[in-house]
């Protein structure tokens, strides 16, 4: 079983923000697989699928950032999902746009969805794909530069990143985690 969960906030408001990639991520996994994120369960939208043998479930949790964790360990339990089983994508702003990062495990590096699964969860044990979305290139508090949309010059980077997620994510349901994050941490 795998467990994916793509962080953001509901409405349309929030739609194409730098805070949102995780959900823009788990979108495109969807379509490009032609499932669909139409049940509303678990203070979420969800949809359990099959790839290659393997169980997968994808969620979008609706609580709102702050409160994802909420979301998912309502999820987790009903259907007795392992921590290791789980896979955490979101946004990361000491990356740059373009740019992903897998990681086993960690801390939640000032990312509030991520102290919310983390306090929700009780471990810091679940995987992680991080999504680079820069830092403000002008002086802006942090809440309106990731409550804001990506700028022109970067919509063909975060495509990119979107993309890499996508085939990272696919990778999974195939190989251990170490093998995939061996693959798609590289530099570029």
């Amino acid at each position: 079983m795998k467990c994916i969960v793509g962080l953001g906030n509901p409405g349309r408001k929030y739609e194409k923000t730098r805070h949102n990639i995780g959900f823009m991520i788990i979108d495109e996994l969807a379509q490009q697989n032609h499932w669909t994120m139409e049940q509303k369960k678990f203070k979420g939208l969800f949809t359990i699928e099959h790839m290659n043998g393997e169980k997968v479930l994808l969620l979008k949790p609706q609580t709102y950032m702050n409160l994802s964790g909420d979301s998912l360990r309502l999820f987790m339990d009903y259907y007795g999902i392992e921590e290791e089983d789980v896979l955490v994508i979101y946004d990361d702003l000491d990356l740059p746009p373009g740019r992903i990062r897998l990681r086993q495990k960690g801390g939640h590096g000032g990312h509030n969805g991520i102290r919310s699964i983390i306090d929700q969860l009780g471990t810091k044990g679940f995987k992680r794909l991080r999504v680079g979305v820069g830092r403000p290139s002008v002086p802006m508090s942090v809440v309106d530069y990731v409550l804001g949309t990506f700028d022109k010059d970067q919509q063909e980077h975060v495509q990119e990143a979107i993309n890499q997620s996508v085939k990272a994510c696919e990778a999974w349901f195939e190989q251990p985690f170490a093998e995939v994050m061996n693959t798609f941490n590289v530099k570029s």
